[in-house]
């Protein structure tokens, strides 16, 4: 039962025969001889390494057959020597082929005893020239194995270790010793391990190599870095087949890593600078700027963005050098990339805020430097926030890094971009500061442009303002209405102005006028034209020679062209004289019939010089209403002048019980937010009079 289990497990574990590979590369023959030196045993690798078969050297004395006669002595001396003391015997020796030459053999000699005391000695000889090519593969392959900066493992088919090279060692911090029989996983830095071990299984299924796999990670001697490395597996064989295992080579490619992170970190800069160029500063509306700046920023660089500008800078009266006191901000812009609480620790747009000087946010603005908090900690939290209830939300939205740089201008600072990070679990570092300086750099020169142009508008707009006619809304036999709409913050304010004024016999004089140009040189020549207006109608002149007078005015004005468009109407007479320079032509709406322009000699604009200004008189009947503006209403950059006439007339064309509703239907159907012209409309509609 023993004999039988013991040859059971013997079988169950024996392998199937094969050959081996190496043996066959060498081709090894074994050469058995008796004590008379007469061949005994002879196998076939004998017959390829010297030529002759069985037949032939089968007892056949070896020394005649294989020794050349001046080297008999020396075979038959080592020949006695390996069977008398039993030691055997390692060395090179000449051999004669079968075919006449001599090949330098290897052999190795040993005494065999069999079963009845009969001595033998065994030859096992391979050829010297093939051993030694194969040794010097060997050497050389185990040369470049230890020696290589290339890290190599060798794996079993359960990828378990079998040799890994010193290299290997370097790259994972781990000792060559400490791999054998260990699996990647336990060695292997990288955090995508199974995924390497899923590509080796499938290099052993398939056999095909799989190169330069890419992995980052953190190895054990130098866990503060990540390393990137390439990775190559190989599947093994033998000469049969039979599948040894796997090879890998590991390449430590961490500075091209580095570098092409480095390039590509500049790409992205470029980008985000790129696309902060094209959308910040797109108007001349600080709010809006900021509003940009906060929408580039969040969330490339910030999963939460505010804007806050000075409210001294704001209003153009920041002369003073920095202290160390509290500072004034106007939040104008806040931006979060993903839903957060954090947005409510910050103040709304549009809201005044005070911060003390300990504040990082003040600091920011008082040192005209970033102010930079990689790793915020519960201590930090109070500098951020505005108050204890921001700072709670800031620590429940998890603000884990702090960065705020200065908008500044000119050298002068006007406020901070101030950015967090929460749900982006890298820290803020120094490419961070050099991209949101470079932002903010722009977008202080873009707010910075905003703020004085918007001072500059206001003022202008209130001259403007402060220079048109404060009428009645009734003259005799007239009811009249008014407006009057200053080009959007991407143009200056014009010189449009309208006027309404009391002539002797009840009369009234309405005029509309433009002066082109723009800013607060063309609202001062309105207002010197307006009051010369005022001057020549008081002294009861025809319309026609009212415009003549101004032309001589508008002449002496250095390169100013002024169009105007003079009436007078008459209640005695139920009559209207209109005089035009240069001036879109009025509309007329009579009830019951389709408005129509009124049709008057052309003219040239005022300032040209010597050219008549012709009058011509229109009747006009209770319910009559008569149309009078500026081409800011009508002209646009993508209509034709036509359409936008025709589309004035049918706004006309709808009955409306108020001239102030007309008043905002022709605002509201013609006007366009981005409009970049003034406009002054005045309707004035006959009425019944005692």
């Amino acid at each position: 039962m023993a004999v039988d289990s013991f040859q059971s497990d013997e079988e169950h574990d024996a392998e199937d025969p094969r050959p081996t590979g190496l043996l066959d590369l060498l081709s090894v023959a074994a050469v058995v001889l008796d004590t008379a030196g007469r061949i005994v045993f002879w196998t076939p690798q004998a017959e390829d390494l010297f030529g002759y078969s069985a037949e032939e050297a089968l007892g056949s004395e070896a020394g005649r057959l294989l020794v050349s006669p001046g080297r008999i002595k020396s075979a038959v001396r080592l020949f006695s020597e390996v069977l008398a003391t039993g030691q055997g015997w390692a060395g090179a020796f000449p051999v004669l082929h079968k075919d006449g030459s001599s090949r330098l053999t290897e052999f190795r000699t040993m005494r065999l005893l069999d079963d009845e005391g009969d001595v033998y000695a065994l030859g096992i000889a391979a050829d010297r020239a093939l051993l030694q090519r194969v040794e010097t593969d060997l050497a050389l392959c185990e040369r470049l194995i230890y020696q290589s900066p290339i890290g190599l493992a060798l794996l079993d088919p359960d990828l378990k270790y079998l040799l890994v090279n010193p290299a290997l060692e370097r790259i994972d911090g781990v000792p060559a010793a400490e791999h054998v029989g260990r699996s990647l996983r336990e060695t292997l830095p990288l955090t995508d391990v199974e995924t390497v071990e899923s590509a080796l299984r499938q290099v052993l299924t398939t056999g095909t190599p799989l190169l330069d796999q890419y992995h980052v990670g953190r190895p054990r001697n130098d866990p503060g870095q990540q390393h990137a490395w390439s990775l190559s597996f190989y599947r093994l064989e033998d000469s049969s087949g039979r599948v040894l295992g796997a090879a890998a080579s590991v390449v430590d490619v961490t500075e091209r890593h580095q570098a092409a992170a480095e390039a590509d970190r500049a790409r992205r800069r470029l980008a985000v600078i790129a696309d902060a160029s094209a959308r910040i500063g797109t108007t001349l509306e600080v709010e809006r700027t900021a509003r940009e700046l906060a929408e580039v920023a969040a969330p490339v660089l910030a999963d939460v963005v505010a804007v806050d500008v000075l409210d001294s800078a704001l209003a153009c009266r920041r002369t003073r050098s920095p202290e160390q006191g509290p500072e004034l901000f106007r939040a104008l812009a806040l931006k979060a990339a993903h839903q957060t609480v954090a947005t409510r620790a910050a103040d709304p747009p549009g809201d005044l805020a005070a911060y003390a000087g300990d504040r990082l946010v003040t600091l920011c603005v008082h040192t005209g430097r970033p102010v930079l908090i990689p790793h915020v900690q519960a201590a930090d939290l109070p500098r951020i926030a505005r108050d204890a209830d921001g700072e709670a939300l800031l620590a429940e939205a998890g603000v884990h890094s702090y960065l705020a740089v200065p908008l500044i201008a000119h050298g002068e600072v006007l406020g901070a971009l101030d950015l967090k990070r929460t749900r982006n679990p890298l820290p803020f570092d120094e490419d961070d500061v050099v991209l949101a300086a470079e932002i903010a750099g722009r977008a202080g020169v873009a707010i910075d442009n905003a703020r004085w142009f918007q001072s500059v508008r206001n003022t202008a707009l209130t001259l403007q303002r402060s220079l048109l006619p404060d009428h009645s809304l009734r003259h005799t036999g007239l009811e009249v209405a008014s407006r009057y709409e200053p080009a959007q913050a991407t143009s200056e304010v014009g010189g449009d102005w309208y006027d309404v004024i009391p002539l002797a016999d009840d009369r009234t004089a309405l005029v509309v006028g433009d002066v082109m140009g723009n800013g607060i040189d063309a609202a001062a020549t309105m207002g010197r034209l307006r009051t010369a207006t005022c001057a020549y109608a008081d002294l009861d002149l025809a319309p026609g020679a009212v415009l003549r007078h101004l032309d001589r005015i508008t002449c002496d004005l250095e390169h100013y062209i002024v169009t105007c468009l003079y009436a007078v109407y008459d209640p005695a007479t139920n009559r209207c004289t209109v005089a035009n320079a240069g001036h879109l032509p009025p509309a007329l709406v009579r009830p019951g019939r389709p408005p129509e322009f009124l049709d008057l000699p052309p003219a040239a604009p005022l300032g040209v010089g010597g050219v008549p200004f012709d009058a011509v008189t229109v009747p006009m009947e209770p319910g009559d209403l008569l149309v009078l503006y500026t081409d800011g209403l009508v002209e646009t950059r993508q209509h034709a002048i036509d359409d936008r006439l025709e589309t004035l007339l049918s706004l006309l064309g709808e009955p409306g019980p108020s001239l102030e509703e007309v008043c905002d239907r022709l605002v509201h159907g013609l006007r366009h937010p981005d409009d970049h012209d003034d406009v002054a409309l005045l309707l004035a509609r006959v009425v019944d009079h005692p």
